[in-house]
């Protein structure tokens, strides 16, 4: 099987690395050329250009941005599209709002296609330690090929039914890790402005029942004040913000989640949208000293 990979973000880069250790043959292509270098050195095949990476695959992995970067290497629209995805199978592993996800499927099943939903479940150590979850969702038939060829990237995978449903898996999952690592820091930033050890505060909640490797990892860089990035600000904030937008057309309330999007946007405005989700203790140290400043 021809299999092609296009997007080597902070998620992306991982993944590839993990198939092209396992010993599948890939051809990758990124928009900034740069980032191809570490997997030509392990043994992937880059290629000059999108048309070529869907020209030489039976299989396309999409690990992009958002819906119009995925438009754009698609040529969905253009006359190119039909060409691209036809006889393929393209494997959506980026997060979506989930009618996009329903109307690309659509799209590409009319072009002679065949479309899988894969979004995952993880950040970047999770990525580098072949730790992700897929939430697998599509055809059976088309499912099925491409689960063998997942595993190198994945802990596990769980088949969620039809489009969108693994989107909509995510966005639910999402709710949980957005508003946990919120409290996190929150609890962080309350421990820290009483002077206590954080070093301590991280042993006693990794010694109960709040134990868990998000908080195992996430704790100790909250300690160390570091905001290098595993899932950013930006690209968790597009996640709050799909639920959120998904909330309110389903209308379900989501009261924790819109509390954890507006703290997520105040970090962005702390110009921190490349910093760790944990940034969000920033945002939580700006409106501490701004209610220090009003008592004041």
């Amino acid at each position: 099987m021809r299999v092609g990979f296009i997007g080597l973000g902070v998620m992306g880069e991982p993944m590839a690395l993990n198939l092209v250790t396992a010993g599948t043959p890939l051809l990758v292509w990124n928009r900034d050329p740069a980032k191809t270098s570490a997997l030509a050195e392990a043994g992937a095949t880059v290629a000059p250009d999108t048309a070529t990476v869907f020209a030489e695959s039976d299989v396309v992995i999409l690990m992009l941005t958002d819906g119009d970067a995925i438009n754009d290497v698609l040529q969905r629209g253009r006359a190119g599209f039909a060409e691209r995805v036809r006889d393929t199978v393209i494997v959506h592993m980026g997060t979506t709002a989930p009618a996009y996800s329903r109307g690309l499927e659509a799209d590409i099943v009319a072009a002679g296609g065949r479309y899988v939903e894969a979004p995952v479940s993880g950040s970047r150590k999770p990525a580098e330690n072949a730790e992700l979850v897929a939430l697998l969702a599509g055809d059976p038939d088309a499912v099925a090929l491409v689960r063998p060829l997942l595993k190198p990237m994945c802990r596990d995978m769980t088949d969620c039914g039809p489009v969108p449903n693994g989107l909509l898996m995510k966005l639910s999952v999402n709710i949980y890790l957005v508003t946990i690592v919120s409290s996190l820091a929150e609890t962080m930033n309350f421990a820290r402005a009483h002077g206590l050890d954080l070093a301590k505060v991280v042993e006693v909640l990794g010694a109960g029942q709040m134990a868990s490797p998000i908080m195992r990892v996430k704790g100790p860089m909250l300690v160390a004040e570091d905001l290098s990035v595993q899932a950013s600000i930006a690209n968790v904030w597009m996640n709050a913000d799909l639920i959120a937008t998904a909330a309110r057309e389903a209308g379900v309330a989501t009261p924790l989640l819109d509390v954890c999007h507006d703290l997520l946007a105040e970090t962005r405005e702390l110009g921190l949208d490349n910093g760790d989700m944990i940034a969000v203790v920033k945002a939580l140290e700006a409106r501490t000293r701004a209610l220090s400043a009003s008592a004041g």
